[in-house]
Order: structure tokens, then sequence, then C-alpha cells
């Protein structure tokens, strides 16, 4: 990869991460990149060294496994075209409000997306469009110690209306198969009981490591303030969420910011396409430094019981676990 090119990624979504992996992972990292074969310009730039070790983990380093789901996500990315998703292909969805990225991140730095049950989408198709922008563009804002992305769902004023048995599945598929070890955590506030009989419908569709990533959370509990204080800083957090910003979200200022991304976006891309760059392939052994970049991965949601408002779920966030 050309030097112009690495620093347009670590400009963008492949700000680089050093990782601490053993011989042995390292040594399977290769040897993804031997089965995958020769790559493209803008499939190079999706396959970093952090990328292939987002795979492998899902896939417990299983190489001939991982190398197949790989496959799978460039196909797609190469059919779906993740990065060419820009706002004003999504904007009459995005106008719903049932899904946004706010101007502000958790406390350890991950990006958040907040989706808000009681909106309406437009169509399915609308709705996954927006779903992946909203995905590639949360991931183009990562730190470069972050590889993943808080979801924030609000409840209130939810009714069974406003859920869809399709969009779920969809929406698990591609998150699990196509952005793998990118959903870092999944805060369920105030679901009410009626949600329960869809939580235990599409339980089925989840891996268990996506399961074990949704916290569901009460504004009744006492627990719950201190688990959101230790998540986010509340002055920017919204009232539905237990925080203290009122300010009331402005789709004029949300555009223009998009917008703006798209921009960055375009840019990354442009020279994944340039002819500097070349294509990736083995890198040296001596010394593998892990990037985070851009993924669409397909992952679905699955779990084993559905909890109660008095229950909480173990969370794995990071190396380290959380009681919800």
């Amino acid at each position: 990869m050309s030097e112009n090119l690495k620093k347009t990624a670590s400009d963008g979504h492949e700000k680089m991460l050093a990782v601490s992996l053993s011989q042995e992972q390292q040594a399977k990292i290769i040897e993804v990149r031997k089965l995958i074969g020769t790559l493209s310009d803008k499939e190079s730039v999706y396959c970093s060294d952090a990328s292939i070790s987002r795979y492998l983990k899902s896939q417990n380093w299983n190489v001939k496994k991982a190398s197949q789901m790989l496959k799978q996500s460039l196909k797609w990315r190469q059919e779906y075209k993740p990065e060419e998703i820009t706002w004003d292909d999504v904007a009459k969805e995005a106008e719903t409000g049932k899904m946004y990225r706010p101007n502000y991140c958790a406390k350890d730095g991950r990006p958040v997306l907040i989706m808000r049950t009681n909106r309406q989408s437009k169509t399915l198709v609308e709705e996954i469009k927006h779903f992946v922008y909203c995905m590639e563009n949360a991931i183009l804002n990562l730190p470069p110690n972050q590889e993943q992305v808080i979801w924030l769902v609000d409840f209130h004023g939810f009714s069974l209306s406003s859920v869809s048995f399709k969009m779920t599945r969809e929406v698990s598929h591609i998150l699990q198969k196509y952005y793998p070890q990118r959903l870092g955590l999944a805060i369920m506030y105030d679901a009410p009981g009626i949600f329960q009989p869809f939580f235990s419908m599409v339980k089925v569709l989840l891996e268990t490591e996506s399961y074990n990533k949704i916290k569901f959370v009460y504004s009744n509990d006492q627990n719950t303030k201190k688990t959101m204080e230790g998540l986010f800083d509340m002055d920017q957090l919204e009232p539905a969420f237990g925080g203290n910003n009122a300010t009331e979200f402005d789709m004029n200022k949300y555009a223009k910011r998009m917008r703006e991304e798209d921009n960055k976006m375009h840019s990354l891309w442009t020279q994944a396409n340039s002819p500097l760059s070349v294509s990736h392939n083995v890198p040296p052994s001596d010394s593998i430094r892990l990037e985070v970049d851009s993924d669409a991965s397909n992952e679905k949601i699955i779990d084993s019981s559905v909890p109660k408002p008095d229950q909480y779920i173990s969370v794995t966030r990071g190396d380290t676990n959380v009681m919800a």
C-alpha cells in the first residue's frame, strides 16, 4: 500500500491501532491474506490487519472460516457499495429521525448511534440503506484506540407497530456477517413489557457474542444512572436517556454535518483508486500493526432469554465485564 494511501487511511477510518497479538495470531492474519488472494485497491483499504483480525476473532481464529466470511463481505461490498452511499441517498429516510449519529461520543471515544423505536421508516430498502450509511459513518469517525460503536435505543412511545421482524433480521445479518466485532454495546433504554415477546422471536437470529453486548436498562432502576454516568457525559446525553442536554435535534445542522462527512469518505476511497496505490498482499512478518478501518459485515442478533425489567445482562466491553 502506498505511503499516501496509508496517510489517508490514518486520517479516516483506517487510523492506526497497535494491538498485542501472539505470533500464532499474526501468522493467521498472513494465512488469511494468502487465502483471499490479490486485492483491488479498495479491497486493500478494507482488508487492513485490524479488519482481518476482527474476522478471525468472530470465527474463534479459524482461518478457513474467517477467510470465507471475509470473501463474502468483499463480494457484498462490491455489489452494495456501502462506501458510496451519501447523505442525499438516505436523506428522506433520515428525516424520520429513527436513526442518527449525535455529535458526541462515549467517554472512551466510541461513536454513538441513536435509534428511536417510535419512528416509522419509509421502506425496508431505504431503512437498510440508511442503517448501512450510519454504520459506515460511525466507523469513519472511530478514534485511534477504538474499533467499536455503541447503540442507544430509545423505547419511549414504543408500540408493536414500530418494529419489523424483516428489518431486524436484515440488520442482524448485515451487522454480524459484514461488520464483525463492530458492535461494542447496545443499550436498550426503558424497553416495555410488550417488547419482550418480539425479543423472544428475534433472539434466534443473534449470535451469542452479539447477545452478550445487549444491555437492558430502566430509568426507574437505581443502577441505571450509575451505568449511564459511567459510559457518557450526562451533560451531552439527551433526557430520553437520563441526560441533561435538552437541545432539540436539528435536522438541518445534522444534514450539513453529514455532507461534510461524505467528503471525508469520498476522499478516502478516491485515494484508494489513485494510481499511487498498489494491491496489498502478505505483509512483512517482523512487524504487524493493526489498523482500524471501515468494515461492513453482517451480523445477526442472538440471545437465550428475555430480560425482565428487574433483570440485567452481563455485557462484555473490551476486556472487562459490565453488569447491566
